[in-house]
């Protein structure tokens, strides 16, 4: 529905007002209009009748054009404004435009003036919708630049937090260190001291005194053992990191080397299938490996041998992302190592709780430990960029699953590589 136009028309000749009607209403067109003649009738019009467009003859007896005109103007009125006379002249005309009177149309040529009054209702709308347009634009800019700043100073507090965490975890690992460090010369003493008593004053003892001493002897191991664990966590976390291209079977070999009297006292056998090369950190892998195979032996079934296998092998991206594992890091093929044992496993439900530090599963009278070694082993999975994942069951054993982005390409060295299986007996570590 067409909206019904308001049309204030300035006029004292009746007829000309009259033949003006006539002709906008021959036209077709939708309006109401009003008469005035003088500027007190044409001021009050403005609340009253609230006229869209403006026309107006020339010149009035008490009133004229130019004045109408410049009330608009000063009353900031975005009405358009057409001459309709017969005595301005064409010169009057283009002045009274050049000072923004929309249009000029002759009294003789009333049949084109309904298409004025069109286009310039037309072009009033379109004004109107550009400064609305351009309004909105100004506002949004202003919120765009507030909600910029307000980003650039949270981006510089998240910048400043981040330096100020950064210092602070390096001052934390730093205080471990050298603490854990400084902590094991008084208890190398201490461990010293409790041996001598031991062995020259057992005799003399209670046997309350020799069980007090021998609690104090294991509670000292423990915490030698507790301050080793949080210096090789500070050294993972500390490190500087060189890469390079590994298979793993040297570090296996030396890691087996150091675990020799507990593989050959479970009589453990240990398998390794196809050790696919990958780039890392060599001494943090080490350090993953030995975690990993010694927590296989400590949480191994009494009346069973213990069975570790190591295997390794090269995931392409769509393979790895069919494991839903919500890696952020990028797109990349993946090196993926498992290490899998027949041991005393675990519920499902702790699959992520035994990486946090100092969570443990079992009591120290049942399995001995502190509670970092895992830790350390999701700090150098970290380290590389990588995900472990842990999945147990209980009394039947547990697989860790490391996968590391190849960042290189290594598909050269992967096809020189041959597939080898080595069932490790305890002969082979005598």
């Amino acid at each position: 529905m067409n909206k019904i136009i308001k049309i204030l028309i300035i006029e004292d000749n009746v007829i000309d007002a009259d033949l003006l009607i006539r002709q906008l209403t021959k036209s077709g067109m939708s309006f109401i209009s009003e008469v005035v003649d003088t500027r007190k009738t044409f001021e009050k019009s403005f609340e009253l009748f609230g006229p869209d467009i403006i026309l107006s003859d020339y010149s009035l007896p008490a009133f004229d054009a130019v004045t109408a005109f410049e009330i608009v103007k000063q009353s900031n009125l975005k009405i358009p404004f057409i001459i309709v006379s017969g005595t301005i002249g064409e010169e009057n005309a283009v002045k009274l435009i050049k000072l923004g009177v929309t249009d000029f149309s002759s009294k003789e040529n009333f049949p084109g003036l309904p298409q004025k009054v069109d286009r310039a209702l037309k072009e009033a709308a379109e004004k109107q919708e550009n400064e609305q347009l351009l309004e909105q634009l100004k506002i949004q800019t202003a919120a765009l630049l507030l909600a910029n700043q307000e980003l650039e100073i949270q981006n510089a507090e998240k910048e400043k937090k981040a330096v100020e965490l950064y210092n602070a975890n390096k001052e934390l690992l730093a205080f471990t260190f050298i603490s854990s460090h400084d902590l094991q010369e008084p208890l190398r003493k201490i461990q010293v001291f409790i041996s001598i008593l031991m062995e020259r004053e057992s005799k003399k003892m209670s046997v309350a005194g020799k069980n007090n001493l021998e609690r104090i002897a294991i509670a000292a191991t423990r915490m030698r053992q507790l301050i080793q664990d949080l210096l090789n966590f500070s050294r993972v976390s500390t490190s500087e990191q060189q890469f390079e291209i590994c298979d793993l079977s040297t570090i296996i070999e030396e890691v087996k080397y150091e675990l020799t009297e507990e593989i050959r006292s479970k009589e453990a056998v240990i398998k390794i299938i196809d050790l696919v090369p990958v780039k890392i950190v060599v001494f943090q892998f080490r350090q993953l490996i030995y975690s990993l195979l010694s927590n296989a032996l400590k949480f191994s079934i009494s009346s069973a041998v213990p069975r570790i296998i190591i295997k390794s092998e090269i995931l392409t991206n769509n393979d790895f992302n069919l494991l839903n594992l919500n890696y952020k890091g990028g797109k990349h093929d993946f090196w993926h190592l498992s290490i899998e044992d027949n041991g005393i496993g675990f519920e499902k439900q702790y699959n992520e709780m035994i990486f946090v530090i100092f969570k443990r599963l079992h009591q120290n009278e049942e399995y001995p430990g502190t509670g970092i070694g895992l830790a350390i082993v999701k700090k150098i999975v970290d380290n590389h960029n990588g995900i472990i994942t842990a999945d147990g069951k209980l009394n039947e054993g547990s697989v860790f699953n490391i996968y590391i982005p190849i960042q290189d390409v290594l598909n050269e060295t992967i096809q020189n590589v041959n597939s080898k299986i080595i069932d490790v007996q305890i002969s082979e570590l005598d």
